[in-house]
């Protein structure tokens, strides 16, 4: 489950690279591709939000409640934080799709500060909580975390070996990124 973890971690800082190239483009007044971005953010709200932050939540509640740890409510205030993040700018971009004039200042000002926030709070993860959790957490605790993260766990859409065609361009996108 933590290898699971990182994993998607790995997934999630090469989406924020393309949110960051795309941000760049856009503050310097180039075309960008509005529905690539948005397939970005609509994955973090489909997996990330509904998969691996409730990952992340049970096992964190798991270690607190195991070890008798007190409750640091960081990791879920900064989950809560990212999905309204992540909403707004879904918002913005859905208004941009739709052809409503947005401030391409106040795009790029809410495109960077959702990169930044996701950037910062996948380095308190990997610096804080996941070497807890390597450490302290055994086979079995993994397995017991497994069975009541069940609900919650769904195959990556994105980074997986699926043949479902959800988020095909930016499938084609990422894997041309690659060949650079």
């Amino acid at each position: 489950m933590l290898k699971r973890l990182m994993n998607d971690h790995k997934h999630i800082a090469i989406l924020l690279n393309v949110l960051a190239k795309k941000n760049t483009k856009l503050a310097e007044g180039e075309a960008v591709n509005f529905a690539l971005i948005r397939d970005v953010v609509e994955y973090m709200q489909v997996y990330a939000e509904h998969s691996h932050h409730p990952l992340e939540d049970i096992t964190y509640d798991y270690f607190v409640k195991k070890f008798s740890t007190p409750c640091d409510t960081q990791l879920h205030e900064e989950h809560s934080r990212l999905a309204e993040y992540s909403g707004a700018l879904m918002y913005s971009l859905n208004l941009i799709l739709s052809d409503v004039v947005i401030s391409r200042e106040k795009l790029v000002s809410d495109l960077q500060a959702y990169v930044d926030i996701q950037q910062k709070h996948m380095q308190y993860e990997e610096s804080e909580l996941f070497p807890l959790f390597a450490k302290q957490l055994d086979q079995d605790d993994w397995l017991t975390i497994k069975s009541q993260c069940d609900k919650q766990l769904v195959e990556d859409p994105l980074f997986s070996d699926n043949d479902e065609t959800i988020f095909e361009d930016l499938k084609h996108h990422i894997s041309q990124v690659d060949k650079k």
